[in-house]
């Protein structure tokens, strides 16, 4: 069920009434005291930002995190609000804030992870993403504020459209939920499914909640018998522990009537208690008093103390007949056990500051995981496949199989012997010649089960075959063993790619007659480390031959000394009857008759500009704008080329401009400008946008085909007018 916060019902005039009811430490109460007094003024007219710090914190300060999450989880939604920036908070707080801030904004790249299965994946993509995996191996704690960030946020949408419920529940859904419990965080968990379910199911949501409801009284009466029995007992035997009913999840009784096919009244967890206890043993010794009492079922009891879970969750789980034959679900587990449970990672922030040695082994785990994923991106972004990687680390479903030495190894679902070899070792994968499941041999496209034992059977030297890389033969799911064996076959069939690139580059060279080229300046210049990488990166297609011999042609053509051309030769004779013409540009040269001309690109001069003409060598007259710097700089080295030119009459010629425009990113403001100018008659011939996530900005540039300058400098006008606009200029 969803939980009510104090938070829900605060306004700003009751700040310190609602700090106060949170109950913190000295030293976090002061902090968010201080905090206040510095960041108050910019709540101002923000009601929704100032109702989220307070909600974040609140639900942080249930998790036990340090003064320094809560003071960053409440400056975090006037950063996110624009009421603040990054860099007021680098200025007035200490780094530990400012980092959790920063990490909390750089896990903005994990949406990433929601776009379709296409291996493309932009280098932008791959960095920001980099960047948010170091965010969460730094301090997890970014991880914990982000996820309740998100909790706030599925709240808020309640009122909005029902397109916006829905984006925001799919990206709980299939991102967030997924991630609190790969790091064991329940408490967050249970509520991020709930209210993303109750968005994407509404009507499900509320018949299962109206059936809770109904049985409401009955199932509390009942429970109260069976809690107040259960307790007698465990005193009797003298085991110290609480005993209460549990909460209940409406989107795990939905998911397990779904995977069971049952129907409400058949549910065994609709009544449910959890035990608590001090004492490992203890849990035991509850479990005989369970067990004693009432008959239960042997398939539904599990021992996740004996054989934790991979996210480090232990309890006892067990499902009884109780009096009148009802089905009660109870779990057992140590007041530790508890709050690994529902704390998973935030029970250990203080791992950090080496006050907890002895409860460290969660939190360590957690973040070697993270780490684990942090080591495996380089090989996985040759191959384009780092957020698939990702995704199948965090997102998909799991299964654990044994080595034979009894280690448990997580590997994604329809993982294989492979995939197993090369988790283990790189070497093991490439030697790999077959494979044993609890001693027997199976092939490479069996696919390994939860509690299998896998042995590899290896050979002495590397022998990876091709055939692994044929995703129609299924030896191979993970991204991770793909791209290992395609490591191996590049690094085997690098002489052959140097011979092969060397032979097609001298080819190339020789046809165009150039034997002096500087390699090893071609090679920085695509980023190459050597001349054989160049020989090899040609050979094998990772870097196209005609870019490369392209650039050692321009090279060649920039070092060829400057033939010395009479400015004269390119003026033609102008006719008997007439001094003054106008070329196909339209432009006219005072006195001198007709001549060759080219709008200059660099400046792209339109009708109504004041321009110069500049002789060139052997291209005619380029035409430039008066206030041209290519211009300015040709003129101080060779004054004598400056002509005269004008703009002639123009019969409906059109010419090419170029515009910049920077402004706040926002949805539907790429339509704005394009309405403006598609009504001034203005056609888009180009366009290049990038957006900068961490100053919420955009840019736009614009290549446009218009009449003359008067159009240009209206239609700039009108950009300028719209909301968000920071800057329209042309260049």
């Amino acid at each position: 069920m969803v939980s009510v916060r104090k938070s829900h019902q605060m306004s700003k005039t009751s700040f310190e009434q609602w700090l106060s009811s949170l109950e913190l430490s000295e030293a976090k109460h002061q902090a968010l005291e201080s905090l206040w007094s510095q960041v108050a003024q910019y709540f101002d007219a923000q009601e929704e930002c100032y109702s989220k710090s307070l909600e974040m914190v609140e639900i942080l300060s249930a998790l036990n995190l340090d003064k320094d999450s809560l003071c960053a989880a409440f400056l975090c939604p006037l950063f996110e609000y624009n009421c603040i920036t990054l860099e007021f908070i680098e200025e007035n707080f200490n780094k530990q804030i400012y980092s959790l801030c920063n990490g909390v904004n750089q896990m903005e790249a994990i949406k990433a992870l929601q776009q379709s299965q296409s291996n493309q994946v932009s280098a932008g993509q791959v960095d920001n993403i980099r960047r948010m995996l170091l965010a969460m191996v730094d301090d997890v704690r970014a991880v914990v504020i982000k996820l309740a960030e998100r909790l706030c946020h599925l709240r808020i949408v309640k009122n909005s459209d029902e397109e916006t419920r829905v984006l925001a529940a799919k990206e709980t859904a299939n991102i967030y939920a997924p991630l609190a419990n790969r790091l064991g965080i329940g408490q967050l968990k249970w509520e991020l499914e709930d209210l993303a379910f109750r968005y994407l199911h509404p009507d499900v949501y509320k018949k299962i909640a109206k059936l809770l409801d109904e049985k409401r009284l009955d199932r509390e009466r009942y429970m109260a018998d069976f809690v107040g029995n259960l307790t007698g007992q465990l005193k009797e035997l003298n085991i110290t522990g609480e005993v209460y009913g549990r909460p209940k999840h409406i989107f795990s009784i939905w998911k397990k009537m779904q995977q069971k096919s049952l129907d409400f009244e058949q549910l065994f967890d609709v009544r449910a208690v959890r035990i608590v206890v001090e004492k490992l043993q203890d849990c035991y010794g509850a479990l005989g008093i369970v067990h004693t009492s009432w008959k239960h079922l042997a398939n539904e009891f599990d021992d996740y103390v004996a054989t934790p879970k991979p996210n480090g969750y232990q309890s006892i789980h067990t499902v009884v007949l109780g009096p009148e034959g009802k089905s009660v679900e109870v779990q057992i587990r140590t007041q530790q056990m508890h709050d690994d449970a529902e704390l998973g990672v935030a029970a250990h922030w203080r791992y950090k500051e080496g006050t907890a040695s002895g409860k460290s082994k969660g939190f360590d785990e957690k973040v070697s995981w993270l780490r684990k994923i942090l080591q495996w991106q380089e090989d996985v972004t040759e191959s384009g496949e780092l957020i698939d990687e990702l995704r199948s680390q965090v997102f998909e479903d799991r299964i654990y199989v044994f080595t034979p030495s009894g280690d448990v190894i997580d590997l994604p679902i329809n993982s294989t012997p492979l995939d197993f070899a090369y988790y283990i070792h790189s070497n093991v994968g490439h030697c790999c010649i077959g494979a044993k499941v609890f001693g027997r041999i199976v092939p490479f496209t069996y696919r390994l089960k939860t509690g299998d034992q896998v042995e590899i059977l290896r050979s002495k030297s590397p022998n990876p075959s091709r055939d692994w890389l044929n995703p129609s033969l299924n030896y191979i799911h993970t991204p991770r063993a793909r791209a290992k064996v395609q490591h191996y076959f590049k690094l085997q069939d690098r002489d052959k790619h140097i011979i092969t690139g060397k032979d097609l580059l001298d080819t190339e060279l020789a046809k165009l007659k150039l034997s002096h080229v500087d390699l090893m300046m071609t090679s920085k210049r695509f980023n190459i480390k050597s001349i054989d990488d160049l020989y090899a990166a040609i050979g094998s297609g990772n870097a196209r031959l005609n870019q490369i011999v392209n650039f050692l042609h321009h090279q060649d053509e920039k070092s060829k000394p400057v033939e010395e051309l009479d400015p004269s030769s390119v003026i033609k004779q102008p006719s008997q009857t007439q001094k003054t013409a106008i070329d196909s540009n339209g432009i006219t040269v005072s006195g001198v008759g007709n001549l060759l001309t080219h709008m200059a690109k660099c400046c792209h001069a339109v009708p109504g500009d004041p321009i110069t003409g500049f002789i060139t060598q052997g291209r005619g007259i380029s035409v430039h704008r008066d206030d041209c710097e290519q211009l300015a700089n040709a003129l101080k080295l060779q004054p004598e080329r400056e002509v005269e030119v004008q703009w002639g009459k123009q019969d409906n010629k059109s010419y090419q401009a170029s515009v910049k425009i920077i402004g706040s990113d926002r949805q539907g403001l790429f339509r704005d400008v394009s309405t403006i100018i598609a009504n001034e008659r203005v056609s888009i011939i180009g366009i290049e946008s990038h957006t900068d996530t961490h100053k919420q900005t955009m840019s736009m540039l614009l290549k446009l085909e218009l009449a003359n300058n008067e159009v240009l400098m209206r239609l700039l006008t009108k950009l300028l007018q719209l909301d968000d606009i920071v800057e329209a200029k042309r260049l």
